[in-house]
């Protein structure tokens, strides 16, 4: 195909929609992915999985610093691309976005104008919902409030976690944004200005730390939400101290249940060392299923116990 396409992205989840552009046989006269950083302890130069990709498929790669080089710009321009594509990569200024002919559109996570932000496959399981997907959307100066293209969507189960989703979306996305270069192209999509009442929006922000501790006092299949929404990056976090010996353990928590019973205490810890390990709030226990110490590797709660004494230790909350 004679169509000039530039990509855009860093993770796992852009790789598939260049692979899928890549077999359509589009031709992508660049792929803009991140610098080369130091990761580990041996702090060895490892690759944002989509240069992996387009090493091993002899793309033209750039890697700029910043997004606003001359440098970088000119590379842009010489390419003389018709359309840019970009999933899961930085925020592009509009120098960048207004460059090629057909527009630069976006690959989101979310059925937008909802959950508009860094984290929307996150946030639509710990708020509950029971429905999300993907949108292609054209560029402009806000962040994820760019014309829509074409959407898809997806349901939510309750054993579904932003693991799940990620790959599921991952999946239709990397067909829809085919479909969407395919419509730019041939003239065949009518992009649609989003709903602007932000009071009926929710929000998809980017999840830090802090976030990432459990709310004890919040309802049971709350809890579970925002666990499942948090499994397994960055996961969810619970702490147990000893309060005699001054220690604390802190958890990374990974799959939860919840068992409805009147008769639970709040914040109180309930195991049999051996089996079964249960926090009490209200209305009920909250089962902890698999977990993870800090510095130690990932278990499920029979395991973890065979090796670890909880009698002396209660929750913080």
């Amino acid at each position: 195909m004679s169509t000039r396409i530039v990509f855009m992205g860093t993770p796992d989840f852009a790789v598939g929609s260049l692979e899928a552009l890549n077999k359509a046989g589009y031709n992508i006269v660049g792929v803009v992915t991140v610098p080369d950083k130091p990761a580990g302890r041996g702090q060895k130069i490892t690759y944002s999985p989509v240069k992996e990709y387009a090493m091993a498929n002899n793309l033209n790669i750039l890697q700029p610093e910043k997004l606003r080089d001359e440098t970088f710009l000119n590379q842009l321009r010489e390419l003389d691309a018709d359309i840019f594509v970009v999933v899961a990569f930085r925020m592009l200024p509009k120098v960048v976005w207004d460059m090629p002919r057909l527009g630069t559109f976006n690959l989101h996570a979310s059925l937008l104008p909802q959950y508009r932000g860094a984290a929307p496959i996150n946030w639509a399981i710990i708020n509950g919902e029971t429905t999300t997907g993907v949108t292609t959307f054209l560029l402009n100066e806000k962040i994820d409030e760019g014309k829509i293209l074409l959407q898809e969507s997806i349901n939510i189960t309750p054993t579904d976690t932003a693991e799940t989703i990620h790959d599921q979306l991952a999946e239709i996305g990397k067909n829809l944004v085919v479909k969407t270069v395919e419509g730019l192209v041939e003239n065949t999509i009518s992009p649609k200005v989003q709903a602007q009442d932000n009071s009926a929006l929710k929000a998809a922000p980017k999840i830090f730390k802090p976030d990432c501790v459990i709310d004890w006092s919040k309802k049971g299949t709350d809890i579970v939400n925002f666990v499942r929404g948090l499994s397994p990056y960055p996961a969810a976090t619970m702490t147990l101290e000893d309060t005699e010996r001054k220690t604390t353990l802190l958890f990374k928590i990974y799959e939860v249940s919840f068992e409805a019973d009147t008769n639970s205490e709040q914040y109180r810890l309930y195991t049999d060392q051996k089996n079964y390990l249960k926090i009490g709030i209200l209305g009920g226990y909250i089962h902890i299923k698999v977990l993870q110490l800090s510095g130690k590797r990932k278990n499920d709660i029979k395991e973890f116990l065979r090796g670890y004494k909880l009698n002396s230790y209660i929750l913080k909350h």
